[in-house]
Protein backbone atom coordinates (compact mmCIF):
# COMPACT_ATOMS: atom_id res chain seq x y z
CA UNK A 1 0.00 0.00 0.00
CA UNK A 2 1.57 3.27 -1.17
CA UNK A 3 0.42 6.87 -1.19
CA UNK A 4 1.15 10.38 -2.41
CA UNK A 5 0.99 13.44 -0.17
CA UNK A 6 -0.06 17.03 -0.77
CA UNK A 7 1.65 19.57 1.48
CA UNK A 8 0.10 23.07 1.49
CA UNK A 9 2.97 25.50 2.07
CA UNK A 10 1.77 28.72 0.46
CA UNK A 11 0.58 30.53 3.59
CA UNK A 12 2.33 33.70 4.65
CA UNK A 13 2.15 32.96 8.38
CA UNK A 14 0.83 36.34 9.53
CA UNK A 15 0.19 35.05 13.06
CA UNK A 16 3.87 34.11 13.32
CA UNK A 17 4.89 37.71 12.56
CA UNK A 18 8.19 36.58 11.03
CA UNK A 19 7.99 38.68 7.88
CA UNK A 20 8.45 35.58 5.74
CA UNK A 21 6.99 32.13 5.22
CA UNK A 22 7.06 30.48 8.66
CA UNK A 23 8.23 27.22 7.08
CA UNK A 24 11.58 28.89 6.48
CA UNK A 25 12.10 29.44 10.21
CA UNK A 26 14.57 27.08 11.86
CA UNK A 27 14.14 24.36 14.45
CA UNK A 28 17.48 23.07 15.70
CA UNK A 29 19.11 24.99 12.81
CA UNK A 30 17.01 23.19 10.16
CA UNK A 31 14.01 24.82 8.44
CA UNK A 32 10.58 23.63 9.59
CA UNK A 33 9.80 22.69 5.98
CA UNK A 34 12.74 20.28 5.82
CA UNK A 35 11.80 18.59 9.11
CA UNK A 36 8.39 17.84 7.60
CA UNK A 37 9.64 16.75 4.18
CA UNK A 38 12.17 14.37 5.71
CA UNK A 39 9.35 12.33 7.27
CA UNK A 40 8.00 11.54 3.79
CA UNK A 41 11.42 11.42 2.14
CA UNK A 42 12.39 8.56 4.46
CA UNK A 43 9.10 6.65 4.12
CA UNK A 44 9.37 3.95 1.47
CA UNK A 45 5.57 3.89 1.06
CA UNK A 46 5.50 7.53 -0.06
CA UNK A 47 5.57 7.61 -3.86
CA UNK A 48 5.91 11.37 -4.14
CA UNK A 49 5.07 14.78 -2.74
CA UNK A 50 3.15 17.74 -4.11
CA UNK A 51 4.26 20.97 -2.48
CA UNK A 52 1.79 23.84 -2.86
CA UNK A 53 3.73 27.11 -2.71
CA UNK A 54 3.56 30.84 -3.17
CA UNK A 55 5.47 31.69 -6.38
CA UNK A 56 7.74 34.12 -4.54
CA UNK A 57 9.03 31.25 -2.37
CA UNK A 58 9.90 28.94 -5.26
CA UNK A 59 13.61 29.86 -5.60
CA UNK A 60 14.24 29.44 -1.87
CA UNK A 61 12.27 26.20 -1.65
CA UNK A 62 14.20 24.75 -4.59
CA UNK A 63 17.48 25.75 -2.93
CA UNK A 64 16.47 24.03 0.32
CA UNK A 65 15.45 20.84 -1.49
CA UNK A 66 18.87 20.68 -3.08
CA UNK A 67 20.81 21.69 0.04
CA UNK A 68 19.13 19.12 2.27
CA UNK A 69 19.06 16.42 -0.43
CA UNK A 70 15.33 15.85 -0.62
CA UNK A 71 15.48 13.49 -3.57
CA UNK A 72 12.02 11.96 -3.72
CA UNK A 73 9.83 13.22 -6.55
CA UNK A 74 8.33 16.60 -5.61
CA UNK A 75 6.00 18.65 -7.78
CA UNK A 76 5.69 22.35 -7.02
CA UNK A 77 2.18 23.71 -7.58
CA UNK A 78 1.08 27.36 -7.19
CA UNK A 79 -1.28 28.03 -4.31
CA UNK A 80 -4.66 29.74 -4.46
CA UNK A 81 -6.32 32.53 -2.50
CA UNK A 82 -7.60 30.04 0.10
CA UNK A 83 -6.12 26.75 1.35
CA UNK A 84 -9.03 24.90 -0.26
CA UNK A 85 -8.22 26.34 -3.67
CA UNK A 86 -4.57 25.41 -3.19
CA UNK A 87 -5.44 21.78 -2.49
CA UNK A 88 -7.73 21.65 -5.53
CA UNK A 89 -4.86 22.96 -7.69
CA UNK A 90 -2.72 20.10 -6.39
CA UNK A 91 -5.41 17.45 -6.83
CA UNK A 92 -5.76 18.36 -10.49
CA UNK A 93 -2.11 17.32 -11.03
CA UNK A 94 -2.52 13.83 -9.52
CA UNK A 95 -2.59 10.98 -12.02
CA UNK A 96 -3.53 8.13 -9.72
CA UNK A 97 -6.62 6.53 -8.21
CA UNK A 98 -4.72 5.44 -5.11
CA UNK A 99 -4.46 6.91 -1.64
CA UNK A 100 -3.77 10.64 -1.33
CA UNK A 101 -2.79 12.35 1.91
CA UNK A 102 -3.07 16.03 2.74
CA UNK A 103 -0.68 17.20 5.46
CA UNK A 104 0.08 20.64 6.86
CA UNK A 105 3.71 21.41 6.06
CA UNK A 106 3.86 23.18 9.44
CA UNK A 107 3.33 19.86 11.31
CA UNK A 108 6.87 18.42 11.38
CA UNK A 109 6.29 15.85 14.15
CA UNK A 110 3.96 13.34 12.50
CA UNK A 111 5.25 9.79 12.93
CA UNK A 112 5.65 7.26 10.13
CA UNK A 113 3.71 4.56 11.97
CA UNK A 114 0.73 6.94 12.28
CA UNK A 115 0.91 7.71 8.56
CA UNK A 116 0.83 4.01 7.75
CA UNK A 117 -2.15 3.31 10.02
CA UNK A 118 -3.97 6.26 8.50
CA UNK A 119 -3.29 5.21 4.90
CA UNK A 120 -4.33 1.62 5.63
CA UNK A 121 -7.58 2.84 7.20
CA UNK A 122 -8.30 5.13 4.24
CA UNK A 123 -7.68 2.29 1.82
CA UNK A 124 -10.29 0.23 3.65
CA UNK A 125 -12.82 2.96 4.57
CA UNK A 126 -12.25 5.50 1.80
CA UNK A 127 -11.55 8.39 4.17
CA UNK A 128 -9.63 8.70 7.44
CA UNK A 129 -8.23 11.44 9.63
CA UNK A 130 -5.77 11.67 12.52
CA UNK A 131 -6.90 13.20 15.79
CA UNK A 132 -6.54 13.13 19.57
CA UNK A 133 -9.22 13.08 22.27
CA UNK A 134 -9.97 16.49 23.80
CA UNK A 135 -8.25 16.98 27.18
CA UNK A 136 -10.05 20.08 28.41
CA UNK A 137 -13.65 20.65 29.42
CA UNK A 138 -15.41 22.18 26.43
CA UNK A 139 -18.04 24.94 26.61
CA UNK A 140 -20.38 26.19 23.93
CA UNK A 141 -20.43 30.00 24.18
CA UNK A 142 -22.93 32.42 22.67
CA UNK A 143 -22.60 36.21 22.94
CA UNK A 144 -19.92 35.88 25.59
CA UNK A 145 -22.01 33.61 27.83
CA UNK A 146 -21.71 29.86 28.36
CA UNK A 147 -24.69 28.18 26.70
CA UNK A 148 -23.80 24.62 27.66
CA UNK A 149 -21.02 22.26 28.66
CA UNK A 150 -20.30 19.87 25.81
CA UNK A 151 -19.73 16.19 26.58
CA UNK A 152 -15.96 15.83 26.24
CA UNK A 153 -15.80 12.08 25.62
CA UNK A 154 -17.14 12.53 22.08
CA UNK A 155 -14.84 15.41 21.12
CA UNK A 156 -11.55 15.04 19.26
CA UNK A 157 -8.99 17.61 18.13
CA UNK A 158 -8.38 16.92 14.45
CA UNK A 159 -4.88 17.05 12.95
CA UNK A 160 -3.28 16.13 9.67
CA UNK A 161 -2.51 14.05 7.66
CA UNK A 162 -5.96 13.32 6.35
CA UNK A 163 -6.15 10.44 3.88
CA UNK A 164 -8.60 9.53 1.15
CA UNK A 165 -9.10 7.47 -1.94
CA UNK A 166 -8.16 9.94 -4.65
CA UNK A 167 -11.46 9.85 -6.66
CA UNK A 168 -13.48 10.50 -3.48
CA UNK A 169 -11.43 13.53 -2.43
CA UNK A 170 -11.45 15.01 -5.93
CA UNK A 171 -15.23 14.59 -6.10
CA UNK A 172 -15.60 16.33 -2.73
CA UNK A 173 -13.45 19.27 -3.81
CA UNK A 174 -15.17 19.66 -7.16
CA UNK A 175 -18.61 19.57 -5.51
CA UNK A 176 -17.53 22.21 -2.99
CA UNK A 177 -16.24 24.39 -5.83
CA UNK A 178 -19.55 24.00 -7.70
CA UNK A 179 -21.51 24.91 -4.56
CA UNK A 180 -19.25 27.81 -3.57
CA UNK A 181 -18.62 26.11 -0.22
CA UNK A 182 -15.49 26.69 1.90
CA UNK A 183 -14.84 23.96 4.45
CA UNK A 184 -12.68 23.95 7.55
CA UNK A 185 -10.61 20.95 6.44
CA UNK A 186 -10.48 18.24 3.77
CA UNK A 187 -12.64 15.88 5.79
CA UNK A 188 -15.48 18.39 6.03
CA UNK A 189 -15.79 18.37 2.22
CA UNK A 190 -16.00 14.58 2.14
CA UNK A 191 -18.55 14.62 4.97
CA UNK A 192 -20.78 16.84 2.80
CA UNK A 193 -21.04 13.97 0.33
CA UNK A 194 -22.45 11.77 3.08
CA UNK A 195 -19.37 9.55 3.12
CA UNK A 196 -18.27 8.31 6.57
CA UNK A 197 -14.82 9.37 7.77
CA UNK A 198 -12.85 7.09 10.11
CA UNK A 199 -10.56 8.50 12.77
CA UNK A 200 -7.14 7.18 13.78
CA UNK A 201 -5.74 8.21 17.15
CA UNK A 202 -2.63 10.30 16.74
CA UNK A 203 -0.16 12.01 19.03
CA UNK A 204 -0.37 15.22 21.06
CA UNK A 205 3.14 16.07 19.81
CA UNK A 206 1.78 16.48 16.27
CA UNK A 207 1.34 20.22 16.71
CA UNK A 208 0.90 22.79 13.96
CA UNK A 209 3.47 25.56 14.25
CA UNK A 210 1.44 28.74 13.86
CA UNK A 211 2.49 31.31 16.49
CA UNK A 212 5.82 32.28 18.12
CA UNK A 213 4.75 30.34 21.24
CA UNK A 214 4.51 27.18 19.15
CA UNK A 215 8.23 27.42 18.41
CA UNK A 216 8.99 26.91 22.10
CA UNK A 217 6.78 23.81 22.20
CA UNK A 218 8.44 22.54 19.02
CA UNK A 219 11.92 22.92 20.49
CA UNK A 220 10.78 21.01 23.58
CA UNK A 221 9.37 18.17 21.42
CA UNK A 222 12.66 17.95 19.52
CA UNK A 223 14.63 17.72 22.77
CA UNK A 224 12.26 15.04 24.10
CA UNK A 225 12.67 12.97 20.94
CA UNK A 226 16.43 13.31 21.07
CA UNK A 227 16.38 11.92 24.64
CA UNK A 228 14.13 9.04 23.54
CA UNK A 229 16.60 8.01 20.82
CA UNK A 230 19.66 8.25 23.03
Amino acid sequence: MTYQVILPAAGQGKRMGAGKNKLLLSLNEIPILIHTLRVFEEDSLCEGMILVIHPQDEPEFKRLLKTYQINKEIRLVPGGRERQYSILNALKTVRSDGIILVHDAARPFIKTEQIHRLAETAERAGAAIVGVPAKDTMKKVQDGVVAETVERSSLWAVQTPQAFRMPLLLQAYEQAEKDGYLGTDDSSLVERLGHPVAIVEGDYDNIKITTPEDLFFAEAILKKRQREFC
